[in-house]
This record gives C-alpha cells, sequence and structure tokens, in this order.
C-alpha cells in the first residue's frame, strides 16, 4: 500500500526526552529513583500532555510532596534540560521528505506550554504540515480516539497514514486502526523503512 502521508513522534524519535537522565545528572541517581518511586511524576506530565497547565500542574504536585518541592520544580525551570537534544539524523529526514514535497505531520503527547516553550529551541516544531499536539486535542496516545481525530482532520485514509513511534502501545494503537506503522528505535532503522516504502532514495536518507 503506498504512502499518501508521514506521521512523526516526536519525544524520542525527532528529541531526546530523558528526565530521569537530567535528575540523575543533578541531584544523583540514588535520589532520583527515591523520587521517583515516591511521585508519579510521569502522571503528573500525563495530565499537562491532556491540556492541564504546565506551571500550574508542577505547582500543585511540588505541594502535595514538600520533601521534593525543589526537585518536582525543575521540572517546570529545567524542562529544557530533559528534552534534548535533537536527533540529527531523524530531522535531516524530516527535511528530506518535505523537500520530495511528501506530506509529513506530526501526532506527540505534549503540552500546550511545553511544545510552545519547545519550538524556538528546535525550529523543525514548526514545520509540519498538520501538527497534532495532545494538549491542544485533550487526549494522549494510544487512546484510540487520538488517532480517529488526526484522520477525521486529516483526510488521509488510515492505510496511506505511515507512522513512526517509540513506544509499543502507540504503535498498537494506530495498527490496530489500518495505518502504516513503523516501531522507532533508531534513526537508521527509520530511514530503511523510508527508503522500502520509496519515499526517499538512499542518498537522500543518509
Amino acid at each position: 500500500m503506498s504512502v499518501d502521508a508521514v506521521i512523526f513522534d516526536i519525544g524520542n524519535v525527532l528529541i531526546e526526552w530523558n528526565p530521569e537522565r537530567f535528575y540523575d545528572s543533578a541531584i544523583g541517581e540514588a535520589r532520583r529513583r527515591a523520587m521517583f518511586d515516591a511521585v508519579d511524576l510521569h502522571g503528573m506530565n500525563d495530565a499537562i500532555d491532556r491540556g492541564a497547565d504546565w506551571q500550574t500542574e508542577v505547582a500543585a504536585c511540588a505541594a502535595r510532596f514538600p520533601d521534593w518541592a525543589d526537585e518536582i520544580g525543575m521540572w517546570h525551570s529545567h524542562w529544557i534540560e530533559m528534552a534534548r537534544p535533537a536527533i540529527d539524523r531523524s530531522v535531516r529526514l524530516l527535511a528530506a521528505l518535505q523537500a520530495k514535497g511528501v506530506p509529513v505531520f506530526s501526532l506527540t503527547n505534549f503540552g500546550i506550554q511545553t511544545h510552545a516553550f519547545a519550538v524556538p529551541h528546535y525550529p523543525f516544531l514548526a514545520s509540519f504540515d498538520r501538527a497534532y499536539i495532545s494538549g491542544h486535542m485533550g487526549v494522549i496516545k494510544p487512546d484510540p480516539a487520538i488517532y480517529a481525530m488526526v484522520e477525521a482532520d486529516c483526510g488521509v485514509a488510515p492505510e496511506r497514514l505511515l507512522f513512526t513511534d517509540d513506544r509499543a502501545d502507540n504503535i498498537a494503537a494506530a495498527a490496530a486502526r489500518g495505518w502504516q506503522t513503523h516501531h522507532f528505535d533508531g534513526p537508521a532503522g527509520w530511514a530503511a523503512r523510508l527508503v522500502a516504502e520509496g519515499l526517499l532514495s538512499e542518498a537522500e536518507a543518509a
């Protein structure tokens, strides 16, 4: 089946997202492990990705866990240090597809304010033909509703969408709707898939 549009996840596909790595460097691995055991920081971030206000959600979490308040506050004050660096080859693949005139969308679990904050640091985030940002949509992957919303908006048949994401559950949810999928485990494999689909040449995917 031919591909009419390519959809990129962002975190760990185009930009590394690793809060644990940041906290290991900031407070040490042992304290980081203790904090993540005590505080559901990823659950807090899911709320932000569903549209909750970033600063308000972090402050509320810090208030619930005063022993970790300063460290939780880093999720706001040091967020960009958790979302770095860009995965350069993936960014090149995005640009190569755009240069060929292939429609390229994003579908990402990302907060309203965090996404807006990230764009000046990573201008390619503003380059998609269509950007599907969970915070604006009020739902996160892998909820089937978010994929249905993409289909309804973009008008491309599900079987003609090619979607890459680093999380198996997000891929499985897309595949269940008939999307073509690629489980991202590094840019080399994604490049090979784009070449195999005839979307890029070997040289363009280098």
